[in-house]
């Protein structure tokens, strides 16, 4: 039987990089393009043996700056290569201000049925200083098109946890405003981010030469348990830290990197882990382009995840999960009895309020999920204190 997988495809030119953004991309390159939609034709041509499927997922940068027979050529090669089928959860993520009507109708038709939207937030003053290129009007209009072309799969990402300047609340109350707004629109999902300043970004530097202050970490905090409580009120289901849907509509492609199965990715930068592997592609796009051509790889790096690892990586993934991890799963996957191999950790997690437990399941409480870090590293290899080691039965 074919190994199945989840296919990430990266497309990873935009138009102006953002203030937050560490993802790689890369911003005035999109005379490239053609070029590089033709060498993921053929990385798909190398590394497709006929995995079957399950979903698969256009990420970057901006994927919605390849033209509509772009996406048809991609989606077309991915059937070709691979066992993919029409119905598979197909993902496109979208900016605002970068498709119109016929746009979405195009895509559609070749085969997107699930459609993200970076709407990030629905005021103007906070999408300039995250250094987006749409206003919220656009965001809006964006919604309606996708609706009239067809999409009944629509996912808008929001950021949260933005620093600014004003009266005490205002922060809470904007992000209030935007988290209703988008409600308001219908989506089927929510995506909604913390915002992480990392080295190197504008928004890093403002904060760093005092021209911004920097992020309230007990203010994101009272915004993401805000979101906690109207979304539920709001009949979306809380399935993963960050995600929220309507019943039915999670996504299917992020499934699979929490439960850490098999997904191979294609492009640059791409990451995979299939085999009991880590693969990485190379960040660099003419290096990318000329390894095609020539018909080799690009995986600049190459990873096998022993047992300790794929074990502690399965129950962290897992945690990020709501419903978290069954212990008789860890057991089919692995033969071991994780609640003792884990057993001080768990304690410990358990008496501090971050893990419940009835003793088929382990998951992050209410406020596990603020504090899952601090949950987290004390499950990698070498954490495990008194009990490494012990045989498991």
């Amino acid at each position: 039987m074919a190994q199945e997988i989840a296919l990430y495809i990266h497309i990873p030119f935009c138009r102006q990089k953002c203030g937050y953004c560490d993802f790689v991309s890369y911003a005035g390159r999109e005379a490239e393009v053609p070029a590089y939609v033709s060498a993921l034709k053929q990385e798909m041509g190398l590394r497709g043996k006929g995995q079957r499927v399950r979903t698969l997922y256009f990420g970057g940068g901006t994927p919605s700056l390849l033209c509509p027979p772009d996406v048809a050529e991609i989606l077309s090669a991915a059937r070709s290569h691979f066992d993919a089928p029409e119905d598979a959860e197909t993902t496109l993520e979208a900016n605002p201000g970068t498709i119109d009507g016929p746009y979405l109708a195009s895509i559609r038709d070749a085969g997107i049925n699930r459609l993200s939207l970076g709407v990030q937030r629905l005021n103007d003053g906070e999408l300039r200083l995250l250094g987006r290129l749409h206003d919220e009007g656009e965001a809006r209009e964006a919604v309606r098109l996708a609706r009239q072309a067809g999409f009944t799969n629509l996912n808008l990402d929001l950021i949260y946890g933005i620093p600014g300047y004003g009266l005490p609340g205002a922060a809470l109350e904007s992000w209030q405003a935007t988290l209703r707004e988008a409600v308001a629109l219908g989506p089927e999902h929510l995506s909604l981010y913390s915002l992480t300043l990392d080295e190197g970004t504008p928004l890093h530097d403002a904060v760093a030469d005092g021209r911004l202050p920097a992020p309230d970490p007990d203010a994101a905090a009272q915004q993401y348990e805000f979101a906690e409580d109207f979304l539920d009120a709001g009949g979306y289901r809380h399935y993963e830290i960050s995600n929220w849907s309507k019943e039915g509509f999670e996504c299917r492609h992020n499934l699979v990197y929490w439960k850490n199965e098999p997904y191979l990715g294609i492009g640059v930068a791409a990451h995979s882990y299939v085999d009991g592997r880590r693969l990485a592609n190379t960040s660099d796009i003419a290096e990318y382009i000329t390894a095609m051509a020539q018909g080799r790889t690009a995986i600049v790096q190459d990873e096998e995840i022993g047992p300790d690892l794929d074990l502690s990586e399965t129950v962290i993934l897992g945690l990020r999960l709501v419903e978290g991890i069954k212990y008789t799963d860890l057991w089919r996957r692995f033969g071991i009895d994780s609640l003792r191999r884990y057993r001080r950790q768990v304690r410990e997690l358990l008496q501090a309020g971050l893990l419940e437990s009835d003793g088929t399941f382990l998951r992050l409480t209410r406020r596990g999920r603020l504090l899952g870090n601090e949950v987290f590293w004390r499950f990698l290899p070498g954490n495990q204190g008194e009990d490494q080691g012990e045989e498991d039965g």
